[in-house]
């Protein structure tokens, strides 16, 4: 995908590095884009322990840790650090478009990203791990990647190129979309009220998240060139609860959905109207 270069006036970027900070864990991995699973197949972690650590929050309180807010520095700090301030840039500037567009432009607040390394950093949901994946914290408005996962996406899930770390962008940012909409706080209640729906309702979730990566994608078909939808749909294919678990995992327990929900989801998005995902979260 041809993404025009990062605009540092335009995005809001830090890095939180150097090991993992000390403090109270919470529930993090608040959208996170891999499901427990991931921990047990890829890190060699207990899945039971780390679907406990994936738990999704609304509250938490922000705990301080060293960070790097020079966002030229951190931006060019690698490739994979110029690729996601390039994709943050266009998905700031899309969304906040669409918004404009819906009469909605006071609602929309930018997130910020946070290229952690180290293993582990902190965060207003709590202590967060590379073994979760990349996730988004609500409490803090926040996108965190260890982007080493992309090396683990591409080598031990067989999901590369470009277009497939966009997409684990873009669905982070989907859930900072379904924060700032009330979405998300929608859902929450939901869960509490049917304890019993709430892995479908989280599914529902992220979907929803899958299908507003689509929808930033499709808002920008004239930057996408050949092959970036395959690698799209393989990501998507490639991190389905079913695929993940080999079938060790009933679908009462899935979290994120199975390969083929997760890529029509995207598809669905692909058609550039985010109207079109509002309705997969429609509970009431």
């Amino acid at each position: 995908m041809r993404l025009n270069p990062f605009d540092t006036g335009n995005i809001n970027v830090r890095s939180s590095g150097g090991g993992m900070p000390g403090g109270k864990a919470g529930g993090i991995g608040c959208g996170t884009i891999v499901i427990a699973a991931l921990g047990y197949f890829v890190f060699g972690l207990d899945p039971m322990q780390t679907a406990g650590m994936v738990e999704s929050v609304q509250q938490g309180q922000p705990q301080a840790g060293p960070a790097n807010t020079n966002e030229q520095e951190v931006c060019t700090s690698s490739a994979y650090a110029t690729e996601a301030c390039n994709a943050l840039t266009s998905l700031n500037a899309t969304w906040a478009r669409s918004f404009q567009e819906q009469g909605y432009g006071d609602r929309f607040a930018q997130p910020t990203l946070d290229l952690y390394g180290g293993g582990g950093v902190n965060t207003a949901c709590g202590a967060g791990s590379s073994a979760m994946g990349p996730f988004y914290c609500p409490a803090d408005q926040t996108i965190y990647i260890d982007t080493s996962f992309y090396d683990t996406l591409e080598r031990q899930l067989g999901a590369g190129g470009d277009f497939a770390r966009y997409y684990v962008m873009a669905h982070e940012y989907g859930h900072h979309i379904q924060t700032i909409t009330g979405i998300s706080q929608q859902i929450r209640s939901a869960q509490q009220q049917n304890p019993r729906s709430a892995n479908r309702l989280q599914v529902l979730m992220e979907l929803q998240a899958d299908c507003y990566a689509g929808v930033w994608a499709g808002k920008n078909r004239n930057l996408i060139e050949p092959g970036d939808i395959e690698e799209g749909m393989n990501a998507a294919a490639a991190i389905g609860d079913d695929r993940l678990t080999g079938g060790r995992v009933s679908s009462e327990n899935f979290t994120h959905g199975t390969s083929k929900q997760r890529s029509d989801a995207l598809r669905l998005g692909l058609q550039g109207d985010d109207r079109a995902c509002d309705r997969i979260t429609a509970v009431g």
